[in-house]
């Protein structure tokens, strides 16, 4: 088979700062996913378009060339209007876990195809995987059986969902191209968009403990995002939401699926309650169904008992108890006073090395590990009680989790003002 163009001219042209055409973009992606374009040349393109960019046209194309690699999820069965949402990561950010049931328990259905963590940010199947028995891997046609009976799904991506978005994203993460929002957009909405969902809301995360440390950096992104959506016929929404403090109390795996099913039973931090109740009027919103108030449907408990059906449908048991850590250390303040900061990414990276997260794809995670927050920004703290509880199985780990913290809280005699959580919302406009 003799190939329409050269690897090497693609290269070039990207390398010089020119727009890739449309016939460019699709057979260099179709290339690449039939192993004709090689690691190394899809690596230089992916630096070229790091340093020199893709316009809207040359994204939303990049993204189409990605679902065409593989198939599309057909939700025609599912009679309940489809919505999604997609976090950009962030700490603490366990808000998939109630969200998902609370939405279904209102009247959508929620396909929720998630990931696994890597580096200082948690994955939402990590956090499921510590439920005795809990599966992620579904077929297609086991997922929509599930929104039918149940509403709602969280699963791993099929293999068959834009598989060249699979082979980039690793090639991604080894050759230092991840902070090109091209190719986060093109690499997230790809994914969502062949997901087939009806409507997509967006939580792009801004701060120290997101991918977005700037609210310039991250409201790009959300247009980003939202116009690839637009561009493909789907309503979408995007919140930006403050991630500079550790969302809710609790941080790694376990301790947030104990911390999403108090939330689910009427409790839970006030901060994941606001926003996920933020996210479901959203994603409600976008799905057509406005007589529905979330906040009522979470404090009626409707939710919880979806919450149980869907862990049981994945093999899980909602009732069993979850892995506890078998080392935990307090970490005490030195003086009394107000908590005054907290920085989100050194909690992720202190939880990461407790053993919540992962350097590599392969690497395991323990369950049981993470950081529950005794205290955050602005609560009174006393001299010698506990302000961080670090959870591990290997307490050897202790003392690299506390250096990653030494420095980033803080305690001070003045409580400052807590900002809003929900910073901006960007809707696109279908039509």
């Amino acid at each position: 088979m003799t190939e329409p163009f050269s690897a090497v001219d693609v290269i070039r042209t990207k390398r010089d700062g020119a727009r890739l055409l449309p016939a460019q973009i699709d057979w260099v992606i179709d290339a690449y996913t039939r192993g004709v374009v090689a690691e190394e040349q899809m690596a230089a393109l992916a630096m070229a378009i790091f340093l020199n960019g893709m316009d809207a046209t040359e994204t939303a194309r990049w993204t189409l060339a990605m679902i065409s690699s593989g198939e599309r999820c057909d939700l025609s069965a599912v009679t309940r209007p489809t919505v999604d949402k997609h976090s950009t990561g962030g700490v603490g950010d366990k808000i998939t876990l109630p969200l998902a049931p609370l939405v279904a328990a209102c009247g959508a259905a929620v396909p929720q195809l998630s990931g696994r963590g890597l580096g200082h940010t948690g994955g939402t199947l990590d956090k499921l995987e510590s439920i005795p028995g809990w599966r992620a891997g579904l077929s297609e046609a086991e997922i929509i059986q599930q929104l039918i009976d149940v509403g709602a799904v969280i699963c791993a991506t099929t293999p068959t969902l834009a598989p060249a978005d699979r082979k980039l994203y690793a090639l991604r993460d080894v050759t230092s191209t991840v902070e090109s929002v091209p190719l986060i957009a093109s690499s997230i909405m790809s994914k969502k968009i062949a997901e087939s969902a009806g409507a997509l809301v967006l939580d792009v995360k801004v701060g120290s403990g997101a991918f977005m440390k700037n609210l310039d950096a991250a409201t790009e992104l959300a247009h980003t995002l939202v116009d690839i959506g637009t561009q493909h016929g789907v309503a979408v929404s995007a919140l930006l939401t403050d991630m500079s403090t550790p969302l809710g109390r609790a941080v790694g795996n376990a301790v947030e699926v104990a911390e999403s099913v108090e939330v689910l039973q009427g409790g839970g931090p006030a901060d994941v309650v606001e926003l996920t109740v933020a996210l479901a009027a959203e994603m409600l919103a976008l799905a057509g169904i406005s007589d529905v108030d979330p906040a009522r449907v979470l404090a009626s408990g409707a939710a919880y008992e979806t919450w149980c059906t869907m862990i049981r449908a994945q093999g899980g048991d909602p009732d069993a108890p979850l892995p506890r850590a078998a080392h935990v250390h307090l970490v005490p303040a030195p003086e009394t006073g107000i908590l005054t900061h907290l920085d989100a990414y050194a909690v992720g990276v202190a939880a990461w090395r407790l053993g919540a997260g992962r350097a590599r794809k392969e690497d395991p995670v323990q369950h049981a590990a993470g950081i529950i927050c005794r205290a955050k920004p602005g609560d009174q703290v006393e001299a010698g009680a506990p302000v961080l509880e670090l959870h591990t199985d290997t307490p050897e780990a202790v003392p690299a989790a506390l250096a990653a913290l030494e420095g980033n809280w803080r305690i001070g005699g003045e409580r400052a003002q807590s900002g809003p959580r929900v910073l901006d919302v960007i809707r696109g406009k279908l039509g």
